[in-house]
């Protein structure tokens, strides 16, 4: 069973130096690989995800996926950056469309991130492309129909799997899985987790995430946000529930959004690592 985690590259010194220490614990638990978001504290988002992808891939000896943002590269970005992670061993990339950011300035080339797959593929046939999807639905999305719509025009353009957003509610990732088969998507669907381990990382969530709050989430949050310990552990909990539960019913894969922190896949693994080795 395929266990993959997420980390994004650091603005501080401080945080270059915490995100070294945590890509060596990350190391140890043998994932199938790390994914190195976009920065969206530069202009220059391909070559801080090239920096620390390539730290990932040579470094920490784990096989690395960089993230390209459509919205922020054109055919000549893409041109000079894949020669670069192919240098540095970087064979996988994660393929989104980008966040709109007031600060940054958007290039035309490809409007989707279905442009930007189809150009990869095309032109560079041996990487793996990732596309990233939604199990409740693109927040811009009319309806799920044409979501899935999109996605699968995604998927036929090159995507050799998908990673799904957090989501928080298992019975989500279930529907959406069911029509994806409908449709006729066939490549691994890799379910993306983030275990919770903050009343701030939970306020984001609540505030800001196109997740659906499941009331059971909700209810743990209000127990225990006063008590930061206690909600540590009720995060971390509700994660390896989810988890134990989609590998239960075949999951491709698990992918934990870690936000540069290792505490909380440590102890994952060490709770539930028994059921990453189970072969069905």
């Amino acid at each position: 069973m395929p266990l993959s985690f997420e980390v994004f590259p650091p603005s501080t010194k401080e945080g270059s130096s915490q995100l070294g220490e945590s890509l060596r614990q990350l190391r140890e638990l043998k994932p199938e690989f790390i994914s190195v978001t976009c920065s969206s504290q530069t202009l220059n988002l391909a070559a801080e995800t090239l920096k620390v992808a390539s730290y990932v891939q040579n470094v920490a000896e784990v096989p690395a996926m960089a993230h390209l943002p459509a919205l922020y590269l054109d055919k000549a970005d893409v041109d000079q950056l894949m020669p670069q992670l192919r240098e540095q061993q970087v064979k996988q990339v994660l393929v989104l469309r980008g966040d709109v950011r007031e600060q940054l300035p958007v290039k035309h080339d490809f409007q989707h991130a279905s442009d930007l797959v189809a150009y990869i593929h095309d032109n560079y046939p041996d990487f793996k492309i990732t596309g990233a999807c939604y199990p409740e639905m693109h927040p811009e999305a009319k309806n799920m129909v044409e979501d899935v719509k999109h996605l699968k025009m995604k998927v036929d353009a090159g995507c050799d799997q998908l990673i799904t957003q957090l989501f928080l509610n298992n019975e989500d990732f279930y529907r959406f899985r069911e029509l994806c088969a409908i449709a006729n998507i066939n490549v691994p669907i890799l379910a993306g987790i983030m275990p919770v381990v903050s009343e701030r990382q939970a306020s984001g969530i609540l505030k800001t995430s196109a997740s659906h709050v499941p009331g059971k989430f909700r209810t743990i949050l209000a127990k225990y946000r006063q008590y930061p310990q206690a909600l540590r552990q009720a995060g971390i909990t509700y994660a390896i529930d989810q988890i134990v539960d989609l590998m239960a019913n075949d999951v491709d894969g698990i992918h934990l959004y870690t936000m540069n922190q290792t505490d909380a896949a440590q102890q994952i693994q060490q709770d539930i690592g028994t059921l990453f080795e189970v072969k069905i």
